[in-house]
């Protein structure tokens, strides 16, 4: 449920009648730029500079209100996999916060999920409720917190809100914008309402999305965002490890981080590298399934159990510019610098139990793979490629393109466009026109 008007509200976006940032100087090349169509499938390609082309300066700003938003639905579950009141009295529950433009009613909804962040930080949500559209950053039952993250779970969570949009807010229409993580996330969700198919998640827990009655979104908006968390942990864990419990036992040879291993990388060093990745990958896997299947078979109370994985940021494009070139920063990435993320706290798949690693970090088992589930999919899909983006590998965002059912799909590469838009006013700029003429072409707004 959401609070009354008035009630717990946020104090709201001040920005009366100024001009946003980026107001005048910003610029989307649809409708100015070249596009090739080739049976509905537009490509989108810019004939001007990136600080040229359409402006935002005729576009009426709007104040926003930030609303809290809480949901809260029953689920019957073997044993709690989330911490405190939120996961407690037979209940899922969750929260939100709906950006909604003061003075400006709409039929449309954009929706930004991602698996375990939350997102009403980033700067297209609130630059999106300021020219006029309304949207909600909908936060899962796993906010904050992927250690037990089951994806399955998760898109019950998205099919809840959608529910909510549709039936206590009234809104006509659903835009499902996949940032990040939550792009693989939004073409799971998608295909899932489109062709239900899953009766169980990966570890063989009943998770019925066919019966879930999931509301299917009329668009969705692949933007900076990966084909699945477990391709990126694939990509990027460290191969050199040779004892999961002594991570300081390596393989100099594979080890990133080596002095004797600079860049640029040959493909010889590579191919290695990325067989021993996988390698490495899967025998956690085997491990998992092979814990998992003991714990059932010797009966009793325990049903899960907790690990660490360490070191896994060893991407190899991150330190060598000649693979999958693009404008991104080398050296550095998106979580700082790589060589301290990789034994840091904040790597992926860092902390997890043994049904989240099969749902959302085994590549041969997660249900939630961007191409797969993008084949599925048949609304409209704008996916948009940031080009100097330091989290998501060049390639992936054409991936998706490629692999879409849509038969109205467009991408659009936004040039300099870093992950979060930090410090990019410009380019943040660009995307916004680009969201609005591409909503308002198709009647979504």
């Amino acid at each position: 449920m959401s609070l009354p008007p008035g009630k717990g509200r946020l104090p709201p976006e001040r920005i009366g009648g100024q001009a946003a940032p980026w107001a005048g100087k910003a610029s989307g090349t649809t409708g100015a730029g070249l596009s090739s169509v080739v049976r509905g499938i537009i490509v989108v390609k810019s004939d001007k500079p990136d600080n040229e082309g359409t402006s935002l300066s005729n576009r009426v700003v709007f104040e926003i209100n930030a609303e809290w938003v809480h949901l809260q639905y029953a689920e019957r579950a073997r044993f709690k996999d989330v911490y405190g009141f939120s996961g407690s009295q037979g209940f899922v529950n969750l929260e939100a916060i709906r950006y909604v433009p003061k003075g400006c009613p709409s039929r449309t909804l954009l929706i930004y999920m991602h698996p375990s962040s939350t997102l009403q930080l980033l700067p297209m949500p609130r630059a999106m409720a300021q020219h006029g559209l309304h949207v909600l950053c909908a936060g899962s039952r796993y906010a904050r917190n992927d250690s037990a993250l089951i994806m399955e779970n998760v898109v019950l969570d998205l099919g809840a809100y959608i529910r909510h949009a549709r039936q206590v807010w009234s809104y006509e229409k659903i835009v499902l914008v996949g940032w990040s993580g939550g792009g693989s996330l939004s073409l799971f969700y998608q295909s899932q309402a489109e062709s239900p198919t899953i009766t169980h998640t990966p570890a063989g827990d009943p998770c019925n999305l066919v019966e879930a009655g999931l509301s299917p979104a009329d668009a969705v908006i692949f933007q900076a965002a990966h084909v699945s968390r477990a391709e990126l942990l694939a990509d990027w864990i460290d191969p050199s490890v040779l004892d999961e419990d002594r991570p300081e036992q390596r393989d100099p040879s594979l080890d990133l981080y080596h002095p004797d291993n600079l860049p640029p990388y040959s493909d010889a060093f590579l191919t290695a590298f990325r067989a021993a990745q996988l390698g490495r990958v899967r025998r956690r896997t085997a491990w998992v399934k092979d814990l998992l299947a003991s714990l059932r078979t010797q009966g009793g109370l325990e049903m899960e159990r907790g690990f660490v994985t360490h070191r896994t940021l060893a991407e190899p494009r991150f330190l060598d510019a000649h693979i999958d070139p693009n404008d991104r920063p080398i050296g550095t990435c998106y979580l700082g610098v790589p060589e301290t993320v990789n034994s840091g706290p904040i790597g992926l798949a860092r902390f997890s139990t043994l049904r989240a690693w099969l749902s959302q970090w085994s590549i041969d088992d997660t249900q939630a793979h961007g191409e797969g589930c993008a084949a599925s999919i048949t609304v409209p899909l704008l996916a948009i490629e940031h080009s100097a983006d330091d989290a998501v590998p060049q390639p992936h965002t054409r991936r998706v393109f490629d692999a879409a059912a849509s038969s109205d799909k467009t991408l659009h590469v936004i040039h300099g466009a870093t992950h979060y838009f930090s410090g990019q006013p410009m380019h943040l700029g660009q995307a916004v026109t680009l969201y609005l003429d591409w909503l308002d072409s198709r009647g979504l707004r």
